[in-house]
């Protein structure tokens, strides 16, 4: 024993005296697994950190079917799967925050709602922190009054007091009371909220917007494809016997909970780590060629010992004691790299993913980095042992070492070049799609402008402006003071901006012409000079004019693709109607204006229906303001940020205790659709620059070793008239070979690649990864680099001196 650490003491001393190679090592194999334990760290957060919900296996959720997964459900359909067979309870949330505007406890503010039933705490498991939860009378329609904090928001506000329970709080000025404070495990199941509210839903309701959550707890035993049945058999009974042809020939279901949660993020990171473990795979691929090459520089010295009779253990531990030197310093300085990485990305990172809390450096990913560094280099160092020992003849006495690389040891690394340049082909083809599409969508024409614009978001206190005719009043006082602000150029008033995510549109159904098949669109009710301030061009008609008021023709706009699709093209002047029950309404069309990118560059242009503001009927407003605030848009000289505090004012003098959403430039907001597509281009670019880097190093290595190895016939060429040029096309032409395998059987890798990214690649609008100007990009950028790497040893190897070659110097 004393021999074996004698020998691995002797082999870290010779390795720290001459500490090159083993920085290089370490550093090629902390880079791949910085990269892998980065995107473990971010896994770990959002799909592998337990809920901190009791029993979460037998928790599922229900409702329609979109693509394999759950959607949102209704509250129709949510009534109709209770008493289901194995469900111990249902509960039901809403899918997504809207705000309300709340006072007491501190200064107005607009904060974000969850609307939940009083079934869905049990159903989670989860208890109150403090007081209670709601009962039967207080989730019922036009029931008591009442409200329960989320716990940030009773630290933020409250202080963490105790006392809270029982006071009072305005929420759309009306009096709600505390009853109760929601434990810190809550925001982990998808919470965005700092308040809820019952939802209060009438018995019987026919109310089919899928806005909502279903979570159902299972019984013991029972399984999530057994309930899945039932919920598909009780909802097409259900529409069997009504008149919506749509959802009797959808599907329903339901998911695991963990999974219904991850949906969305699933695909990303599934991207992400496919990423990551291709660079760290060019790092063990490039850190065997080191070990490879690093073994061969030592054949003579394992050929001597051996002659003397050295036992096998002893001809294999320096190398192995190097190889455990370098796995642990790699996985040291590999998890150091990640936990800095995260501390960056954090900024970038949804807020759903990280389920209210940081990524953190656990004990997990530390073990993660020391199994990845160890195996790898030791295995690196093994297979570089093997090969270069099953080389090994008594050629290495007789040359002193100087018989160079062999022919096998030399294919073999020639072969580990051609994986590492395919691993970065396929890496980089993937970037190259995104950054392909990001330059598309800098240059893809909105359909309106965005420059010089401030928006603000503020949703009006519905005790103070109950109905469409006060909103509308409030709506027009607002615009005609921000019209007053010095350098204004004109201000208007809308539901909708023209474009924006999901969550800044509003759709409404129900619509057609006069005998034709109804249909969804978009819907925007808007001020006059809306299309002026954001430069929606007018095709036909005209716009809508201050004379467009209640009580007045009934006017609409629609946009070209509502004209062609309703109409054939011939818009102006027909009728569209929308029919709710037995409620309806019709509008007279007087204009027809351009197609824009709702969703932003990358988006579809939908349908669009636009109204006056002071014509959007009651039900319309009351539907719109449940979901979301008011908008303005502020159009001005100069860099818009510099208004933000005179609109504040301007608000504060016409409704001064009117709390603001949200204050954001027009160019923000289009910006902000691309978020998700940036995020992974950032991810997928920086591990490409390793993969580029890692790549260009290892055929670097690889070429110059090569080239150190056959000195001697390098000589022997110049001594027998070979020119320089024709020693540098010789050693290129080999490199050159490897290279052009390589980016080949990278665009194979890459094109295999589609389906497991159809999620992803769906998101950004592309069908699959073959993309050939991409493609062309990234292998002219890997062949300049091969090419780089080639080139040096080149020209080493053309200034070879015959007779320092030939005598072996």
């Amino acid at each position: 024993m004393g021999i074996v650490l004698n020998e691995i003491l002797r082999s870290w001393r010779a390795s720290l005296r001459r500490p090159g190679f083993l920085l290089l090592a370490t550093a090629v194999l902390a880079l791949g697994i910085g990269a892998t334990a980065s995107v473990f760290m971010l896994i770990d957060q959002v799909l592998l950190k337990p809920l901190p919900v009791p029993q979460v296996s037998r928790l599922a959720v229900l409702g329609p079917l979109d693509g394999g997964q759950v959607s949102s459900i209704s509250p129709q359909q949510y009534q109709h799967l209770q008493s289901l067979s194995g469900v111990r309870s249902i509960g039901l949330m809403e899918g997504f925050t809207p705000t309300a505007n709340i006072a007491g406890g501190g200064a107005p503010e607009q904060v974000p709602v969850t609307y939940a039933d009083r079934h869905l705490l049990p159903t989670l498991g989860l208890h109150v922190q403090l007081g209670r939860n709601f009962n039967a009378q207080e989730d019922a329609p036009h029931g008591p009054k009442v409200v329960i904090l989320t716990h940030g928001f009773w630290l933020r506000r409250y202080g963490g007091d105790p006392g809270v329970i029982g006071r009072d709080m305005q929420v759309e000025g009306v009096p709600h009371a505390i009853i109760g404070v929601l434990p810190a495990s809550f925001d982990a199941v998808g919470n965005d909220g700092d308040i809820m509210l019952p939802t209060a839903l009438r018995a019987g309701s026919l109310n089919d917007g899928t806005n909502y959550m279903a979570v159902a707890r299972l019984d013991q035993g029972t399984t999530v494809a057994s309930v899945a049945q039932q919920v598909d058999a009780r909802l097409h009974a259900m529409y069997a016997q009504s008149d919506n042809k749509y959802w009797l020939h959808a599907h329903f279901g339901a998911q695991d909970f963990r999974e219904a949660m991850h949906a969305d993020s699933r695909p990303k990171l599934i991207l992400f780590l496919c990423s990551a473990l291709f660079v760290l795979l060019i790092a063990l691929v490039n850190l065997t060629n080191l070990m490879l090459l690093r073994s061969l520089s030592r054949h003579h010295d394992v050929a001597v010992r051996s002659a003397l009779g050295a036992p096998r253990l002893r001809l294999v531990l320096p190398a192995l004691a190097e190889g455990l030197l370098i796995g642990v310093g790699g996985a040291l300085l590999g998890v150091l790299l990640a936990a800095s990485a995260m501390a960056w990305l954090q900024h970038f990172i949804p807020a759903a993913w990280l389920s209210g809390g940081r990524i953190h450096l656990g004990a997990s990913v530390w073990f993660l980095g020391l199994a990845l560094g160890i195996v790898g280099a030791l295995l690196a160092a093994g297979l570089g042992l093997w090969r270069s020992h099953s080389g090994m003849s008594s050629d290495e006495l007789r040359e002193g070492g100087r018989s160079g690389i062999g022919v096998r040891s030399g294919r073999l690394g020639r072969a580990l070049v051609v994986v590492q340049m395919a691993l970065a082909m396929a890496l980089l083809s993937v970037a190259g799609v995104f950054l392909h599409t990001l330059y598309d969508a800098a240059r893809t024409p909105l359909g309106y402008a965005s420059q010089g614009i401030l928006t603000v978001d503020l949703a009006p206190v519905k005790a103070e402006y109950p109905d469409a005719a006060s909103v509308a009043s409030l709506s027009r006082r607002l615009v005609e003071r921000f019209r007053g602000i010095p350098g204004v150029d004109s201000a208007v008033g809308m539901t909708n901006l023209p474009g924006g995510t999901r969550f800044d549109q509003f759709n409404i159904g129900a619509l057609h012409a006069p005998g034709g098949e109804e249909f969804n669109s978009q819907y925007h009710a808007v001020g006059p000079g809306f299309f002026r301030l954001f430069g929606i061009h007018l095709l036909q008609g005209r716009a809508f004019s201050p004379s467009d008021i209640r009580g007045g023709e009934a006017v609409a706009i629609v946009n070209q693709a509502m004209a062609e699709k309703l109409y054939g093209g011939h818009a102006l002047g027909k009728t569209i109607q929308q029919f709710h029950g037995e409620s309806g309404w019709s509008a007279r069309i007087v204009g027809v204006v351009g197609n824009t990118k709702q969703f932003g560059p990358l988006g579809s242009e939908p349908t669009v229906l636009y109204v006056p503001l002071a014509q959007v009927s009651e039900d319309a407003l009351r539907v719109f303001r449940s979901f979301e605030p008011m908008r303005f848009a502020i159009r001005v000289h100069g860099d818009p940020n510099g208004y933000r505090e005179a609109l504040r004012q301007a608000i504060a003098e016409v409704a001064p205790d009117q709390p603001i959403a949200h204050m954001r430039t027009m160019s923000d907001v289009v910006a902000s659709t691309l978020d998700a597509v940036r995020l992974n281009l950032l991810l997928v670019g920086v591990f490409s620059a390793l993969s580029l880097l890692l790549a260009s190093a290892g055929l670097y290595a690889v070429m110059a070793v090569a080239v150190a190895a056959r000195e001697r016939e390098f000589g022997v060429r110049t001594a027998l008239g070979a020119s320089p040029s024709r020693l540098i096309r010789l050693v290129l032409r080999g490199g050159l070979l490897q290279i052009a395998i390589g980016l080949a059987l990278g665009v194979v890798l890459a094109l295999s690649f589609t389906s497991m990214l159809r999620a992803v690649m769906e998101q950004i609008g592309r069908s699959g990864l073959f993309d050939p100007g991409a493609m062309l990009c990234v292998a002219l950028a890997l062949s300049f680099a091969g090419l780089l790497a080639c080139l040096i040893p080149a020209l080493r190897a053309a200034r070879t001196l015959p007779m320092t070659a030939l005598r072996g110097e």
